[in-house]
């Protein structure tokens, strides 16, 4: 199902053809919900593998237009892995300092260590989006002979060649366009200006950002069609039906961590054997007449630096060990 939402550079994109609801998907709701909770558990146990192997890392990237739902569906699919070893990045308007590095620069800053995930809202992309449409970077204070049309194109190039470094150095990135529908969006809208809880969200610059839809459609295609690569493909998520995108925003998460195959450490046979020493060191502890404490066992004596030991036995085996 997933491979149908799947663009890898092997054909281009239609943005206005591609679909933004299901289609003859509902009779199957139920069963994707509860698809997309079997898929939860999977990416716990499988982030729980990736951080102990830290051999790999993973950017979950998620572009979309107003009211799509990228922060629901983190919240929902992400809900319930160990936080130790997920960093999530909200990408707003670049401050004077990031404007004055190049535009990958604070990006670089908020990639994963290896064995961790990071989860990007919006990204390096909006510098091809929102700089595209609005043509921010003719304000740029840059060389004059990069401050032309082209500097759109050079960084769809910059950001393949800088996807195809990560990949080369370790990472993988599940890259996600939510794609939602103008009625929808207008629906999701109106909701955020009825219901006072949801005030908050909204705010004059989604209206003045929806006006300029199809110029936006055009960017997100161009976008689409000049970074997908085999290694770094794009998810053109249909945005309509909640309970669908997290179905397949968890798939394409779940995916990636299937490739990457990430596996606990394996101790060696030194280890293992060390272990029955360690086991027995717990055995061996006395319980105590005060509360909440316990007389050590010789061996832990030992390894927290004391010299007192009254099990031979024990001593005996911690000496085999260690030789």
């Amino acid at each position: 199902m997933l491979k149908q939402y799947k663009y890898d550079g092997s054909e281009a994109i239609n943005l206005k053809k591609a679909p933004t609801s299901p289609k003859d998907m509902k009779k199957h709701k139920e069963e994707l919900i509860a698809k997309t909770a079997a898929n939860q558990l999977q990416i716990q146990q499988l982030q729980d593998k990736l951080y102990a192997d830290g051999r790999e890392g993973l950017i979950i990237l998620i572009q979309a237009r107003d009211a799509a739902g990228k922060d629901g569906t983190i919240k929902h699919v992400m809900s319930g892995v160990n936080p130790q070893g997920v960093d999530v990045y909200s990408f707003k308007s670049p401050s004077h300092e990031e404007l004055a590095h190049d535009f990958l620069w604070r990006f670089n800053k908020a990639l994963p260590e290896r064995g961790k995930i990071a989860i990007f809202n919006r990204s390096y992309y909006e510098d091809v989006l929102i700089v595209k449409v609005r043509e921010l970077w003719k304000k740029y204070k840059l060389p004059e002979r990069l401050l032309n049309a082209d500097i759109i194109t050079r960084r769809y190039k910059q950001i393949s060649q800088f996807e195809d470094y990560l990949y080369d150095n370790g990472y993988r990135i599940v890259k996600i366009y939510l794609n939602v529908s103008a009625e929808t969006q207008k629906k999701r809208f109106m909701e955020r200006i009825e219901r006072p809880e949801k005030n908050w969200k909204f705010s004059e610059a989604d209206l003045s950002e929806r006006g300029l839809w199809d110029e936006y459609t055009e960017a997100y295609e161009d976008m689409i069609n000049a970074t997908s690569t085999e290694h770094n493909p794009w998810y053109v998520i249909p945005a309509d039906k909640k309970w669908y995108a997290r179905f397949l925003v968890s798939e394409a998460i779940l995916n990636a961590l299937e490739k990457i195959d990430p596996k606990y450490p394996t101790l060696s046979k030194d280890q293992i054997d060390k272990l029955h020493v360690y086991k027995e060191a717990l055995e061996s502890e006395k319980p105590s007449r005060e509360e909440n404490t316990f007389e050590a066992s010789a061996v832990e004596i030992r390894a927290a630096g004391g010299s007192v030991v009254k099990d031979k036995d024990v001593q005996t085996s911690l000496e085999t060990q260690n030789s």
